[in-house]
């Protein structure tokens, strides 16, 4: 295992030694390797190339970013920062990669030893923080990280069977629960009608936190935008670009306009003002005004959290129980359980690519659909 580290702590690439005593490292190294900023694998724009080669360049770059979601890439980021920190710690380098390397850090990981008073990472964590390692390595353009090295592999194995459990769902806010809910949001107030909407919106359509709030009023209006709403007599359209894809979302009003997500959306259409941009946006100036920015979609998740908290929904457990069940997916599991209708329109409502994805999100159902028992005589 290679142990390139500097007097500074900082990691050096291949093919540099460290600098003497007291010297600090060059600037460019510690950004390039150590760095929790994503890489790009293309070439910097430099003042030699022709204009033309520096502007697509720049271009390329874009298509690059756009190719993973801002999450994705934010965690992938922190991912490589983490791996990195470990290694210093360990004064060990994180390039070139190192199956023995990464088979202790994933150690370290899942014993909660990467540092100190930090816990066990999950398994799915373990899994996402080699993702993004393999990712970097190929965006550094350094050699691939081989995660089959029975160095990675066999220790992963022993996680996956020693630590593996099964997931653990957010609670699903039911209809009876969603009415309770929305009687905890200020009908007077801009920010009471924009939750409102958002909520109504994201429970009938079962919507993921980054579909909601990237939607835009209109097609093409804004460059970050993932989607946009028509708004018709009999309801409301989405569109919408999301983990599978680009998909069409139907909204039918409801039989109360206290309840219809669609009255909810024009009421916050009209007294919010708005003609284009994005759809779901800051509420400033102490409630009164609304601001140009798009929401992020963590405020879906703190929103669902704290009304859900607010109605006492599940009330016979601990606050802090009670704190841990609810989030984003509540709405689109709250859809998936309550929709008494065909269970391939509520497959391709939510987006899933297969049904036993959608049945995930059913909290309540009909568990014994098929009784094998009875059907081979007994």
């Amino acid at each position: 295992m290679s142990q390139i580290i500097d007097e500074n702590d900082q990691i050096q690439p291949p093919g540099h030694s460290a600098p003497p005593h007291g010297t600090a490292a060059p600037a460019d190294v510690s950004a390039t390797w150590a760095s929790a900023d994503l890489p790009s694998p293309l070439p910097m724009a430099d003042a030699a190339l022709p204009a033309q080669l520096r502007d697509l360049t720049e271009r390329a770059r874009g298509y690059v970013e756009a190719a993973s979601s801002a999450n994705t890439r934010k965690a992938y980021a922190s991912d490589w920062k983490h791996f990195s920190a470990w290694c210093r710690r360990q004064n060990l380098s994180p390039v070139p990669p190192d199956p023995q390397v990464v088979g202790l850090y994933i150690t370290a990981c899942a014993s909660g030893t990467t540092e100190r008073g930090m816990k066990a990472n999950t398994v799915s964590t373990i899994e996402r923080r080699l993702a993004a390692l393999g990712w970097n390595y190929a965006q550094r353009g350094a050699q691939k990280l081989d995660r089959k090295d029975r160095a990675i592999a066999t220790v992963m194995a022993g996680i996956r069977n020693k630590h593996a459990a099964p997931p653990r769902q957010k609670e699903a806010i039911l209809p009876e629960d969603l009415i309770a809910v929305l009687e905890t949001l200020g009908r007077g107030s801009l920010r009471g009608i924009r939750d409102r909407a958002m909520l109504l919106l994201g429970f009938a359509g079962g919507l993921r936190r980054s579909e909601m709030t990237g939607l835009d009023l209109g097609r093409d209006q804004t460059e970050d935008g993932r989607g946009w709403i028509e708004i018709f007599d009999k309801g409301a359209l989405l569109t919408l670009r999301g983990k599978t894809g680009w998909r069409e979302v139907e909204i039918g009003r409801g039989s109360s306009d206290a309840t219809c997500p669609v009255a909810a959306l024009e009421a916050w259409i009209k007294f919010a003002r708005l003609a284009k941009g994005p759809l779901f946006r800051r509420v400033t100036g102490k409630g009164k005004d609304v601001g140009p920015d798009r929401l992020n979609d963590q405020e879906v998740a703190r929103l669902v959290k704290k009304t859900a908290l607010a109605a006492g929904v599940r009330g016979d457990l601990s606050e802090a129980e009670r704190g841990q069940m609810f989030a984003g997916h509540s709405l689109r599991a709250a859809l998936a359980s309550s929709a008494e209708v065909d269970e391939r329109h509520v497959q391709k409502q939510l987006g899933h690519v297969s049904a036993e994805m959608t049945r995930r999100y059913q909290r309540r159902r009909d568990r014994i659909r098929v009784n094998l028992t009875k059907a081979v005589g007994l």
